[in-house]
């Protein structure tokens, strides 16, 4: 569930709140979160190790310090973006954590989220330009997008979901607004996973091991598979299947839980 919904545009936190809740299953624990995140993280660099390795040479080459020139390319202007795209939900989720566990996890949260979410996303998707590509992104862009994507810390928005649909609004196109999105998670997983580790590590009284190595495995395997068929049929299927699916478990929460 975390490697298939992770970069679709339909909420990972969603179903992995949802599935619990349905199921009557017992929740997975912090471990367990931490260990599938691990697996999307890792799933998500590989497949852009080549453009990630190239944005990091040019990126320490911009850097005055270790350049004369600090010479700037696309690459690392891309990069750049991409870290100061992580600041707002870096501040937001230190500042308001707490109160997005305790308040906003509930199913109704969840389906109002989707309704509202996919009406933006069919909105951004039929009426944006789509005449862009990533490294044309501007500081205005990279605050935009970095807004949205802290505002996807409320359960059911989807961080995908929402910085793809702020990306085709501001005019690019759906291979690039996808692309810089998930160049986006990387910076966003690892802070995270970092603060659910240090969490668990301070409460953890030994785990099964195997089931986390065999949990981060099916993750990553099906992020990777995900992330690649989700770019190359992007353009042929559009947003639309996603937002129907969206209004779809919309719908379906508030029967459930109505």
């Amino acid at each position: 569930m975390q490697g298939l919904t992770e970069f679709l545009p339909i909420s990972s936190s969603a179903h992995l709140i949802l599935v619990p809740l349905l199921s009557h299953w017992q929740d997975q624990g912090l471990a367990f979160d931490v260990a599938v995140h691990v697996g999307t993280l890792t799933a998500v660099v590989v497949y852009f190790r080549k453009q990630l390795a190239d944005m990091a040479v040019d990126w320490f080459g911009s850097l005055p310090f270790i350049s004369r020139h600090g010479k700037q390319t696309d690459n690392s202007r891309l990069a750049w973006a991409v870290l100061f795209g992580t600041i707002p939900v870096g501040i937001c989720g230190l500042l308001f954590n707490d109160f997005i566990k305790d308040a906003l996890r509930g199913a109704l949260v969840i389906a109002a989220t989707q309704f509202i979410f996919a009406g933006l996303l069919w909105w951004a998707d039929s009426k944006g330009r789509r005449s862009r590509n990533e490294y044309s992104i501007r500081w205005k862009d990279v605050l935009v997008i970095g807004i949205a994507q802290a505002i996807a810390l409320i359960p059911g928005t989807s961080r995908s979901g929402i910085t793809i649909t702020a990306a085709l609004m501001l005019g690019l196109t759906r291979d690039a607004a996808a692309r810089f999105s998930f160049l986006l998670s990387i910076p966003v997983i690892v802070l995270a996973g970092g603060l659910e580790t240090l969490h668990y590590l301070s409460v953890a009284k030994g785990g099964d091991f195997s089931s986390l190595i065999t949990g981060a495995v099916i993750s990553g395997v099906s992020a990777f598979i995900c992330i690649h068929y989700f770019l190359k049929l992007l353009d042929k299927i559009g947003m639309m299947p996603f937002v129907i699916y969206r209004l779809l478990l919309g719908v379906v929460l508030v029967v459930l839980f109505i």
